[in-house]
């Protein structure tokens, strides 16, 4: 028997087909909703590992430890969550003397330090930290580092070295001391041939003044005085040498020389692993150096001044300015050591110029255009 199916039936079943379909449309779009309500509520956060980085401080203690940890916290405070410096004080994985090198290898992530603690690499190294004075201070040889072809002059003296390494340079320092002797020094004819504590191109310097150089840590500075082993040192600054107890071993502080009359730190990431970084992180890490400048001045001319002021008071120790005589002699001393080594080296003649193009333009307006801070100081405070 066959059945008949009329117009009326196809539309009836054509109608119940379209209501089964946008009821699964329905039932799909509520699923969906629902899936992406549940994203909402919970969304898929990346749970990635904060980087650290172990950077190794040249400094057991003291004001130069308390410069490591400012720079640390900047860029602890800025990275968050993302990255961490854990800082390690001196010698805790190597000694100071390997630092650069285990930063090389990756046995460090980075180290704290001066460029002179590896001179012995190469004499172009104390340029960028305690080389001579072209009548500048630490402001302007980090001004040369930032903006003069420093930075670029150094990242070829690591090519040509073949290391590992990224550098950040900060932390202008003041004019180092010419340190403390067992008498007043009044003429360069009392210093020779006194053995003397003093590291990087200064070493070079002052041998050529007639002294004996000996190169240690500072750490050992005060007992190596205290046993005869030298018998006249300088390290830094007033707070430091007060921290070693040089006070102690001597009453006759020697302030203002040319050895190392201007200084800075150095913070060295190994470079595969700086690289490995983004660039928001590289950048903390770069940027917090230079902000680092201003709190190490601020920060440590005031502590400077008033620990000169407990050794005068507290301790009973003479402090002197030394004499204008003697800064000259090192002066011409300096001129020797810079064409001896520049005769040698091409490439460190080649910072010595640079530097001395940036000092001749932004001294001669600076010098020009600052008043004689000394005569207001007279005016004032006698």
């Amino acid at each position: 028997m066959t059945t008949k199916v009329t117009a009326k039936d196809r539309n009836t079943a054509a109608k119940t087909k379209q209501l089964a379909t946008r009821r699964k449309f329905l039932k799909g779009g509520v699923i969906a909703t629902g899936a992406a309500a549940s994203t909402l509520a919970f969304p898929n956060i990346s749970h990635a590992k904060t980087v650290v980085l172990k950077v190794q401080a040249a400094w057991g203690g003291g004001i130069f430890l308390e410069d490591a940890k400012n720079y640390v916290k900047r860029v602890n405070d800025m990275a968050g969550k993302d990255l961490r410096i854990d800082l390690l004080s001196v010698n805790s994985v190597v000694k100071t003397s390997q630092m650069q090198d285990a930063v090389h290898r990756g046995v460090l992530d980075g180290a704290h330090y001066v460029p002179a603690y590896w001179y012995s690499k190469s004499p172009a190294a104390s340029l960028f930290g305690t080389g001579p004075c072209f009548g500048w201070s630490a402001q302007e040889m980090l001004g040369w580092i930032h903006f003069g072809g420093g930075r670029e002059l150094f990242n070829e003296l690591m090519g040509s070295l073949g290391l590992n390494l990224v550098s950040f340079f900060n932390s202008p320092m003041p004019a180092q001391p010419l340190g403390w002797f067992k008498e007043r020094i009044k003429s360069s004819a009392q210093m020779k041939g006194l053995k003397y504590r003093t590291v990087g191109l200064a070493a070079d310097v002052m041998n050529e003044m007639g002294m004996s150089v000996v190169q240690l840590p500072g750490g050992e500075i005060q007992p190596a005085m205290k046993s005869g082993l030298i018998d006249a040192a300088e390290f830094n600054n007033p707070t430091s040498d007060s921290d070693f107890g040089m006070q102690d071993v001597s009453k006759h502080y020697h302030l203002a020389s040319f050895h190392q009359s201007q200084e800075c730190f150095e913070v060295t990431f190994n470079k595969k692993k700086f690289d490995s970084l983004s660039k928001e992180l590289q950048s903390i890490l770069e940027y917090a150096s230079e902000a680092e400048n201003a709190n190490f001045y601020w920060y440590s001319t005031l502590r400077y001044a008033n620990d000169l002021v407990k050794l005068k008071t507290k301790h009973g120790v003479n402090v002197y300015r030394t004499p204008d005589s003697i800064m000259k002699d090192q002066l011409k001393a300096w001129d020797v050591v810079l064409d001896r080594i520049s005769k040698k080296d091409k490439f460190f003649a080649k910072v010595v110029k640079s530097q001395k193009i940036y000092a001749k333009k932004v001294m001669d307006y600076l010098l020009l255009n600052q008043p004689d801070y000394g005569l207001a100081y007279k005016h004032y405070f006698g």
